[in-house]
């Protein structure tokens, strides 16, 4: 008999099956997200600002898991587990959320018209729906960051058709939150909760059955460990010999096993010299190989130490966008409580949901992406001579985002005179196009120029954290917001449970002030930050 060859794994016949699965968990988590104000409002008689307050934690929460989830991948379960199994929890999460929609019991009774006093809700009901929350934030959060690295894995052999997919990976995943936050969010709002949530369910059981389906395909990774542990182990090993004094020469540091043997030793830079004890070498430190370490927590290569300063030196100007991503999130979180007071009518029978309103900001990003690299970056390469930096994309964003928050501030204005001058129709909720496009212009510059920036300083061994540091910076800055407007509550009458009768506006003008002020620390943090790859960053045929 004929021995039977290995089955080939990876490659682009994984790429329908990861695809379609993003796809769906995607349509899962933003047709509820996209709409969750607008639910808790009406369905749980949540105060307006208490529901953008708890879109916001989700919003943030959205962002942080990924980096847990990829964490917990990279030196635990793998990709393909982590997948699946929070593609479970998503699942239950959603299916529990529909049946809030569906069961009577589940959710508050209205109160009567005319009535005084309404009776009171049952904690079991908020138990039920804040479980529902947590675990389809839970599961999402943990497909969102392996998925698109399992794909990029199934070609790791072609690092030229990994940048086709992540191209894909993205438009796909453009594409399917512009349907959740319109067609998912038509059906809550013009058929029932009931019929958009099980759409949401049905979209999440669809991907998680594909994804199993290819799973004869995939090439599966065992865990590695995560950059993260080196970077503990750099912190670890460096308390551990705080009174161990630094040597001058460099015999005295462990170089690492990776280095060439015919490479000269190299001392650490004199930079945050503390942590250069991490790499100091000690008696039993190192094994008779010379080469591995008896205590992987105790000693740290030279390039490990240097790897953590490279973050260390790139924390300013990363904490710079920390007011950024709050402004971001202020403003759309009270865009959807600005549309529910607005006339949302387009013609005589349609109307755009109050959760819809923030697909501009999806469609203006991704329009003036593919405007940017067709004609506005060759154009000021043409004349400069010179690519536009990482760093002046950044910054262009944060003048472009204050900017944004100032138009909010004159359309809130303009929309309370109309409010409170008890006119039969109320101002046209277009009228926040204007901000929610400005917003996402803001983004197409700042958000992929933060990833540049991080891909291009980051050494090797840490490419992955590029990703990571912006979620990381999204999540926080969702955190922030909601900091920020319970601070606002409490010192001022700005945001009453009825935004027509608070100053909106005012919060705005804040926001003005604050993104100005912080533009100030940003310029300061890059006109002082060092380029490590300085050629790259200037070279005129960088993209």
């Amino acid at each position: 008999m004929e021995a039977q060859l290995p089955r080939r794994t990876g490659g682009w016949i994984t790429f329908p099956f990861i695809i379609a699965s993003s796809v769906g968990l995607t349509l899962a988590f933003g047709g509820w997200t996209s709409n969750l104000i607008v639910y808790l409002i009406k369905e749980f008689d949540v105060e307006s600002i208490d529901a953008a307050q708890i879109s916001n934690l989700v919003n943030g929460a959205g962002s942080l898991i990924p980096v847990v989830a990829a964490i917990i991948a990279d030196s635990f379960l793998g990709c393909f587990s982590t997948i699946w199994i929070s593609s479970i929890i998503s699942l239950l999460g959603t299916n529990l959320l529909a049946l809030t929609a569906t069961v009577d019991s589940l959710r508050p009774k209205p109160c009567e018209v005319g009535s005084t006093s309404c009776t009171s809700k049952p904690k079991v009901q908020y138990v039920v729906l804040y479980a529902a929350i947590v675990l389809a934030t839970l599961g999402s959060g943990g497909t969102r960051s392996t998925l698109s690295t399992i794909g990029a894995d199934q070609l790791a052999d072609k690092p030229k058709d990994q940048g086709i997919f992540f191209n894909w990976f993205f438009f796909f995943w453009y594409s399917a939150s512009v349907v959740a936050s319109t067609a998912i969010v038509y059906v809550e709002d013009n058929v029932s909760w009931k019929a958009g949530f099980f759409i949401c369910a049905a979209s999440n059981i669809v991907a998680l059955v594909i994804f199993l389906l290819g799973s004869r395909f995939y090439t599966k990774f065992k865990p590695q460990g995560s950059p993260f542990t080196s970077l503990a182990r750099v912190i670890v090993a460096s308390i551990s010999k705080r009174q161990v004094a630094l040597p001058s020469t460099a015999e005295d540091f462990f170089q690492g096993c990776d280095v060439a043997p015919k490479s000269l030793p190299v001392v650490p830079s004199k930079t945050f010299r503390y942590l250069n004890r991490a790499a100091i070498i000690s008696e039993g430190d190192v094994k008779p190989d010379g080469c591995s370490t008896s205590n992987r927590w105790r000693l740290c290569s030279v390039q490990e130490v240097e790897d953590f300063k490279t973050l260390i030196k790139i924390l300013p100007l990363w904490s710079s966008s920390f007011f950024l991503g709050t402004t971001i999130g202020v403003q759309l979180s009270f865009s959807v409580l600005q549309a529910l007071a607005m006339d949302r009518h387009i013609g005589p029978s349609f109307q755009i949901p109050a959760g819809s309103i923030q697909v501009f900001v999806l469609v203006s990003t991704a329009l003036f992406l593919a405007l940017f690299d067709k004609f506005l970056f060759p154009t000021w390469r043409n004349l400069s001579g010179r690519s536009l930096t990482p760093l002046q994309r950044i910054g262009v964003g944060h003048v472009i985002n204050f900017v944004s928050m100032g138009v909010s501030a004159l359309v809130e204005s303009k929309r309370l005179n109309v409010a409170k001058s008890n006119q039969v129709v109320p101002m046209s909720v277009l009228w926040l196009v204007p901000q929610l496009v400005l917003n996402g212009i803001g983004e197409a510059f700042h958000y992929p120029g933060q990833v540049s920036l991080y891909y291009q300083e980051f050494p090797i061994t840490l490419k992955n954290m590029a990703t990571a540091m912006i979620s990381m910076l999204v999540g926080i800055a969702f955190y922030l917001t909601t900091v920020l407007i319970d601070v606002v509550r409490r010192t001022t009458t700005w945001l009453p449970g009825n935004i027509n009768n608070g100053r909106l506006d005012n919060v705005y003008w804040i926001l003005v002030v604050g993104g100005i002020l912080n533009f100030g620390y940003y310029v300061i943090c890059a006109w002082f930050y060092n380029h490590k790859n300085l050629n790259k960053v200037d070279s005129p045929s960088d993209e």
